[in-house]
């Protein structure tokens, strides 16, 4: 499992993303009631094959606020909302430079990997995107 699917698994795997109105709410979406059978399974299935293919997105403040109950939860401070390094702490992730540089390298880093202001503010910025993109799923470009 990469860097990537650790915070993904660290945010969206915890208790707080339930918390979140919105946040699960394409994951979890179903049919009010039971169609007649015949022509509506196909579209069962067409519906259920383009939620797998393609997660819904979230906004970034309910991303945001999925990591504000994490870290309320856990009763800390931290600067997560600018800082790789905060962030991945607060998940409890390793947050070394050899963590960053392999975390640059799954995001598709093309600068130096040498823990400069530029590339973690660029590794924030990718990960806050790719989890509202991805909605809680690791990205299938990701998996590996």
């Amino acid at each position: 499992m990469g860097i990537f699917s650790s915070i993904v698994n660290a945010i969206f795997g915890s208790k707080a993303a339930a918390a979140v109105p919105g946040a699960s709410a394409a994951a979890s979406a179903a049919p009010a009631g039971a169609a007649p059978s015949g022509s509506s399974a196909g579209a069962a299935t067409a519906t259920a094959s383009a939620a797998t293919a393609a997660p819904a997105a979230i906004s970034k403040a309910d991303v945001e606020a999925i990591i504000a109950k994490i870290e309320s939860d856990r009763g800390v401070k931290y600067n997560w909302r600018q800082s790789i390094v905060d962030l991945m702490k607060l998940l409890d992730l390793d947050s070394s430079l050899g963590a960053r540089k392999e975390l640059a390298q799954e995001l598709g880093y093309k600068g130096a990997l040498d823990g400069s202001a530029e590339m973690n503010v660029w590794l924030h910025k990718q990960v806050m995107e790719k989890l509202a993109e991805g909605g809680g799923k690791v990205p299938a470009s990701l998996k590996g």
